[in-house]
C-alpha cells in the first residue's frame, strides 16, 4: 500500500518540482498543520502519516481515522524540510479528502436508513477507483459501512453474464458449491421472482435482486418466506439505488442494500494544508 502511494507523488513530481526548488533554499525546515474546511469523518490519516514519514516528515497526527471532524479541526501537523513538504502537499491532501469523503458519505448514509431500519447493512461494491480500492473499501468500514467483498477472491458473486455462459441459475449454484472450498459464501444475482426461488431451491447463501424497486423486493421476499425457502439465506437489494431512493430501500425487508455511490459518486471532504 506504501508503493501505491509513493508512486502517486512521483507521478505528480515528475523530474523535480521547479516552483519550489526555484524559491525555496534546500535545506530550510518548515512546520505545517493539515485543517478541515468543512465538517466530516476522517479516513486515510494512518496511510497519510506514513507517507510523511517515508519521506522523512515528521507527522503527528490529531485525528484518527473515524474520528468525526468540525470545520477548522486540525488533523495533523507536520515538520520537516520545506521542499519535500511542498511537493507532497498535493498528493497527501488528494487521498486523505478522497478517503474521508467516502467515509463521510458512508456514515451519512447509514444514519439516515438506520432511522427506517436499524438492522439494515450499508454495504459498498467494487465500483472503485483502480488502484485505490484497498484504500476506498477501508473508508466505506470506516464510516461504519461494509465492505462487500475486496477482490474476486473474497467470495463467489454470480453475476447475469456468468448465468448467461452457464446456461441457469441452478447449474451455476451447484457448479459453485462443487468447485469452491465450503469456506465462501455462494452469492448469485437475479433479475425476478423466479430467478430468486431457483437461486434458493438450489443452495445459494445470499441472494441479490438486482434492479428491482422496493415493492418488487418485498413481494419476492414474501413468497420465498411462504414458500419457506428464506431460511437462513440474506437478500441484498443492488441496481438503481441513489440518494435520493436509498431510504425506500431500507424500508423493505432485505438485509442488505450495496450501492456503488458511496465510493464512485463521492464528494472529497475539503481540507488544507497550512503553513505556519
Amino acid at each position: 500500500m506504501r508503493d501505491i502511494l509513493k508512486q502517486m507523488v512521483y507521478e505528480d513530481i515528475g523530474f523535480e518540482d521547479i516552483t519550489s526548488n526555484a524559491l525555496i533554499p534546500k535545506d530550510l525546515e518548515t512546520k505545517g498543520i493539515i485543517i478541515t474546511k468543512e465538517d466530516g469523518i476522517i479516513s486515510g490519516i494512518d496511510a497519510v502519516s506514513d507517507l510523511f514519514n517515508e519521506f522523512k516528515i515528521r507527522s503527528s497526527v490529531k485525528k484518527h481515522d473515524g474520528n468525526s471532524v468540525k470545520v477548522n479541526d486540525i488533523i495533523m501537523e507536520i515538520k520537516g524540510n520545506a521542499r519535500t513538504v511542498l511537493s507532497l502537499e498535493r498528493t497527501a491532501l488528494n487521498f486523505l479528502m478522497r478517503m474521508s469523503g467516502i467515509a463521510t458519505l458512508t456514515f451519512n448514509t447509514l444514519q439516515k436508513i438506520r432511522e427506517v431500519n436499524e438492522n439494515i447493512i450499508l454495504a459498498g461494491t467494487r465500483k472503485t477507483t483502480p488502484g485505490l480500492q484497498i484504500f476506498e473499501k477501508n473508508a466505506v468500514k470506516v464510516g461504519g459501512g461494509d465492505t462487500h467483498r475486496f477482490r474476486l477472491d473474497d467470495s463467489v458473486l454470480i453475476k447475469d453474464n456468468h448465468i448467461a455462459i452457464v446456461g441457469s441459475i441452478e447449474d451455476a449454484v451447484i457448479m459453485a458449491k462443487k468447485n469452491v472450498s465450503f469456506t465462501k459464501k455462494i452469492e448469485i444475482e437475479v433479475e425476478d421472482e423466479k430467478g430468486a426461488i431457483e437461486a434458493a431451491e438450489a443452495g445459494a447463501d445470499i441472494i441479490m435482486l438486482d434492479n428491482m424497486n422496493p415493492q418488487e423486493i418485498d413481494k419476492i421476499i414474501s413468497t420465498l418466506e411462504s414458500m419457506n425457502l428464506r431460511n437462513d439465506i440474506l437478500m441484498e437489494v443492488s441496481g438503481g439505488i441513489k440518494p435520493e431512493n436509498i431510504v425506500e430501500y431500507a424500508k423493505t425487508n432485505a438485509d442488505i442494500i450495496s450501492a456503488g455511490y458511496i465510493t464512485h459518486s463521492s464528494k472529497s471532504l475539503d481540507l488544507s494544508l497550512e503553513i505556519l
